[in-house]
């Protein structure tokens, strides 16, 4: 499936997607915040996105211009598929997203999320879209905040097994009676 926005085409990874992903992957500005490591080499970047990201209800993250090169990713783990958090429920899905460095402050994650939130709710008929960040990641606390995420549970020692690391974690939640009040 491939959705579209105004400036972007969310489309599945395919294992091509490994050098570009690398190019942007490869900053630990990114993975770490978002609590995955650092891509050592095109060939790591193509096995996490085969382990990873091609699956169903995740994205890459392509301008229109270049929808060949993907500049980061979006998706959905749905809970009903046995991804997620155990306080989420099986009509719920939790978003996660990142976009390399050189695209950050123009927009672009929020434009693909609003996308694929209203994919959620509409074509998959979700109840609530959760969404985590990490303390002191104040870009993804803005971007939830921005499209109406509200704070729902914070979990002081969440444990991260990809990077073996315990966290602080802020969960926030959309419903969908909320999503369906402020589209309105």
């Amino acid at each position: 499936m491939i959705i579209e926005t105004k400036r972007l085409i969310l489309r599945p990874f395919t294992p091509d997607d490994a050098s570009a992903i690398y190019q942007y992957a490869k900053d630990p500005k990114i993975g770490p915040i978002a609590g995955w490591p650092v891509h050592t080499s095109v060939a790591n970047s193509r096995q996490l996105i085969e382990q990873y990201l091609m699956k169903p209800e995740v994205y890459a993250v392509t301008l229109k211009a270049k929808p060949t090169e993907a500049i980061g990713s979006v998706g959905l783990e749905l809970i009903s598929s046995g991804d997620g958090q155990p306080f989420m429920g099986a009509d719920d899905a939790e978003i996660g997203y990142w976009i390399g460095v050189p695209f950050w402050g123009q927009g672009l994650i929020p434009e693909a999320m609003a996308a694929l939130i209203e994919h959620g709710f509409e074509a998959l008929n979700l109840a609530n879209i959760w969404c985590g960040y990490y303390d002191g990641n104040h870009q993804s606390e803005r971007a939830q905040a921005k499209l109406g995420f509200q704070p729902a549970l914070t979990v002081d020692e969440m444990y991260n097994p990809i990077l073996d690391d315990t966290r602080q974690e802020h969960f926030t939640k959309l419903t969908k009676k909320q999503w369906l009040t402020q589209k309105n």
